[in-house]
């Protein structure tokens, strides 16, 4: 178990110096996501406790792995989340992977996504270097934030130590409305929404049913609810749980998932499977068996990318980059971790 700063960094020099690729390891609860690969363990879960918190500031800082679950308890506390609504997949999640990982939750069209929400953070790059980037509130950094970089990067580019995130007040009051509609109809409604300032933190259409969730004063969400009818549910928090955990039904246990990119007024796309819709649309899951160049050729049609986030090992997870694109990609694992020794093969081929 390495918990320690100089360990970790030691560990890193001497698997630069040999050559030995290293797999980044915290909670290990989506290690499953990104491409199969075979490399020597660098466990980080011992790496873990709050740096920093100061509520009255909304920020902390914490190691990289410091359970997901230990920190929202903290800031729960003094009334307050992080805004991108992380998914956890398992108790053992970790802040370090959740911010590899760069994955955000159903309130991302509110509270943004999670390099939206980073301040700072330390890493030790592939030749046990110690690096800080950025701070601790949103207006310090002169040039490119190295920092953000760091967010889905999925450890390729350097082993957190710690992280400094935004934080938000939890909302006064929030109350789930559902009602029926047609995918494109759906979509129309929630693009509609989107350009007003009703306080919508949250969609989720499930192929019949469309799910809203608004925040505010009891007043502001009567007002919200008249306004765009449909009914109240119950137990809200336990379905927003269920969709951004992915135990709702419309994530089809055993069989590939793609999460596709597309810009939120996009048509329903041209797959036979039902869609589950998030973000207001931009965000869209699809439990299928279609060919990953079907669903690539589609989701590229549609201006959109496709990744395939469930499923058997295939060679191209991540939607592929335009060459341009990927020659940037490749300069950036290469001035991080010259080596290629972290997580390599984990995103591409390339890094």
């Amino acid at each position: 178990m390495t918990d320690s700063r100089e360990t970790i960094a030691a560990q890193v020099r001497d698997a630069a110096e040999h050559k030995t690729a290293l797999q980044l390891q915290g909670g290990n609860t989506k290690a499953w996501y990104g491409r199969s690969i075979q490399a020597t363990p660098l466990c980080l879960a011992g790496h873990s406790g709050i740096v920093e918190y100061e509520p009255s500031e909304l920020y902390i800082t914490a190691r990289c792995g410091t359970p997901l679950s230990m920190i929202e308890q903290v800031i729960s506390g003094e009334n307050q989340m992080l805004p991108f609504e992380p998914p956890h997949f398992g108790a053992p999640a970790t802040l370090g992977g959740a911010v590899a990982a760069g994955l955000a939750g159903p309130r991302r069209i509110s509270g943004g996504g999670v390099r939206d929400c980073m301040l700072g953070a330390e890493i030790i790059n592939g030749k046990g270097e110690y690096l800080r980037f950025g701070g601790r509130v949103m207006k310090n950094v002169a040039g490119y934030d190295a920092s953000r970089l760091m967010c889905g990067s999925l450890g390729t580019l350097g082993v957190l130590m710690s992280v400094t995130l935004r934080l938000l007040p939890q909302p006064q009051r929030e109350q789930t409305v559902v009602m029926a509609e047609t995918p494109a109809d759906a979509i129309h409604k929630m693009n509609a929404w989107a350009g007003t300032p009703m306080p919508i933190t949250a969609t989720f259409h499930d192929g019949e049913n469309l799910h809203v969730r608004l925040t505010g004063s009891s007043s502001t969400i009567e007002k919200c609810q008249n306004e765009i009818g449909g009914d109240r549910i119950e137990q809200s928090e336990h379905f927003w749980d269920r969709v951004r955990e992915q135990t709702h039904e419309m994530f089809v246990p055993g069989v590939p998932l793609w999460r596709i990119r597309v810009p939120p007024s996009t048509r329903p796309l041209d797959l036979p499977e039902p869609c589950a819709m998030e973000w207001n649309g931009a965000l869209r899951w699809y439990a299928t068996q279609a060919e990953a160049s079907t669903v690539r050729a589609i989701a590229r049609e549609a201006g959109g990318q496709a990744c395939q986030f469930r499923g058997p090992p295939i060679d191209q997870v991540f939607h592929p980059l335009p060459p341009a694109l990927l020659k940037i990609h490749e300069r950036l694992k290469h001035a991080f971790d010259p080596a290629g020794i972290l997580n390599p093969g984990k995103m591409y081929v390339q890094f």
